[in-house]
């Protein structure tokens, strides 16, 4: 069995990173909108953008979470499909995987 614990500690600090970011983006979306209307339309369109950011870091998140139980389940690093070890290498490049490559391919 593999010792994981530096890419637990890589996606505990990435999962710190992104409530962060998602907090901040959080209190943006919630400031009152300027009294001139172009400006609105404008702190509009980018608040379109937040939300979508704000989607792509809450995914992440979850997947992230989601690896973080494999870890403390004793399961990370098992193919998901197949059963067989995921390669270190793809762990480290894609700490989220499920799969082995030849699964995932």
């Amino acid at each position: 069995m593999n010792d994981y614990a530096t890419i637990e500690q890589q996606l505990k600090t990435r999962l710190a990173d992104i409530v962060a970011r998602s907090a901040d983006i959080e209190e943006d979306l919630r400031s009152p909108l300027d009294a001139d209307f172009a400006e609105q339309a404008t702190d509009l369109a980018d608040d379109e953008a937040l939300e979508g950011v704000d989607d792509v870091l809450r995914a992440e998140a979850r997947q992230i979470r989601a690896a973080l139980a494999r870890i403390a389940a004793g399961s990370y690093g098992a193919c998901a499909n197949c059963g067989a070890e995921i390669a270190v290498a793809r762990l480290e490049a894609q700490p989220m995987a499920t799969r082995c490559i030849k699964c995932a391919t």
